[in-house]
């Protein structure tokens, strides 16, 4: 049996496909580097997102459950808007710190609110058993909205010849998803078992730790959470293995550097953007051929080929470094789906939105040591042993972990 394309699955889709259309994405440490800031300066902006994110997490997740997911994530979209503005007009670290603290209080309003609102309408639609396919295809959706970002962002960059400009064009489809959030059922703005009353944030609370409780719950975020953080951590300096492949290019030589990277940037995490969204939307795929511990077997082969990545780029082989980084994001898009189904499985849906909010909680602990790691090793050592190190040590977290 298969789910309906019907309106609400298009919202859902758009929902996705909106929000990765911010532009800079793909450019954004390119973006740091442009302001003359440092490797370390980068990591330490970064971690302020996700130490700010995570003081958040959960009361966000809490409050998204008890006053309405609609709200939660209209307010996260102004959030965004606001740090766009703020990027713009950015003069200094102190500006480009606020900024980032404005994502992040943003990041801790929309993180698993959103998901929460399709497990339950899979609940309300009896297609619980669909989540893996039904969610793989409205990731897949996301997955091309980063690919047109990528793109947009790469043409406006090679005909303005600046990074900063783009911060200014994400505020259209972001104010066009508030539209979209606004048309959203009433019914989606609370869990499908509490439509006769809105739950009290003890109570919600309460639950919420009797579920994390369970072993398995915490198996399933730490295998979630662990190939997330190395995902966000790293991903930033593929932008750099891209510009050090452009360097090499014979084409476009009486082009401005900064117009060549940003093109070839744009150009490759399009495809790279469009082959996660084959890999979110096959998802199920990945499932019905029967893997054994898919979940573990697939973040050890992450964090084995992210080691890859740096020792070839340190030795010279950066088209073979940017192959491995690649896998790496398809692995993600597989990933997502699966262990999305597992946590909805085994959680009570009215906590749903806080569960994945707690798995983001520490998904972001994980991110903000490793975003300052990387970059003290990226200004002291260079790129290539940042990500080896980075990767070895998530590995060996990795192999402490033990299925319940």
């Amino acid at each position: 049996m298969s789910f309906k394309r019907n309106t609400q699955f298009v919202q859902f889709c758009l929902y996705g496909f909106l929000k990765n259309l911010r532009f800079y994405d793909a450019f954004l440490l390119l973006y740091f580097l442009e302001n003359n800031l440092s490797f370390t300066q980068i990591g330490v902006l970064y971690a302020a997102k996700e130490i700010t994110t995570n003081l958040l997490e959960i009361p966000s997740g809490l409050i998204s459950d008890s006053l309405g997911r609609k709200s939660s994530l209209i307010a996260a979209l102004f959030l965004y808007i606001l740090a766009y503005l703020s990027f713009y007009l950015s003069e200094n670290f102190l500006i480009l710190l606020i900024a980032m603290c404005i994502l992040g209080i943003g990041d801790a309003f929309r993180s698993g609110t959103h998901k929460g609102m399709i497990m339950d309408y899979l609940k309300i639609m009896s297609w619980e058993h669909l989540k893996i396919d039904y969610y793989g295809h409205t990731r897949s959706w996301s997955q091309l909205g980063s690919a047109l970002s990528a793109l947009i962002g790469g043409v406006l960059i090679f005909f303005m010849g600046t990074y900063k400009n783009i911060f200014l064009f994400a505020l259209i489809p972001y104010t066009l998803n508030i539209i979209n959030i606004y048309n959203y059922p009433n019914e989606l703005n609370f869990s499908e078992k509490d439509k006769s009353k809105t739950p009290s944030f003890i109570s919600l609370s309460k639950q919420l730790l009797r579920s994390f409780k369970n072993r398995e719950v915490i198996y399933i975020v730490n295998s979630a959470s662990l190939h997330t953080a190395f995902l966000k951590t790293i991903k930033d300096y593929l932008q750099l293995i891209i510009v050090s492949l452009a360097a090499t290019l014979p084409y476009l030589v009486s082009i401005e550097s900064d117009q060549k990277s940003g093109l070839v940037v744009g150009i490759s995490f399009f495809f790279i953007y469009i082959l996660s969204s084959i890999a979110s939307k096959n998802a199920s795929t990945a499932v019905a051929l029967g893997i054994k511990n898919i979940d573990r077997k697939t973040l050890f082969l992450g964090l084995i080929l992210g080691a890859f990545s740096g020792l070839l780029y340190i030795n010279g082989f950066i088209f073979l470094s940017a192959i491995c980084f690649i896998f790496i994001y398809i692995i993600e898009s597989t990933r997502k789906p699966i262990l999305t189904s597992y946590l909805a499985n085994t959680v009570p849906g009215e906590i749903l939105s806080s569960a994945f909010s707690i798995q983001s909680f520490y998904t972001t602990i994980v991110t903000a040591i490793l975003s300052v790691v990387i970059g003290l090793l990226a200004d002291g050592f260079g790129v290539g042993l940042g990500l080896m190190v980075i990767s070895l040590l998530l590995a060996i977290l990795f192999l402490s972990f033990r299925k319940p």
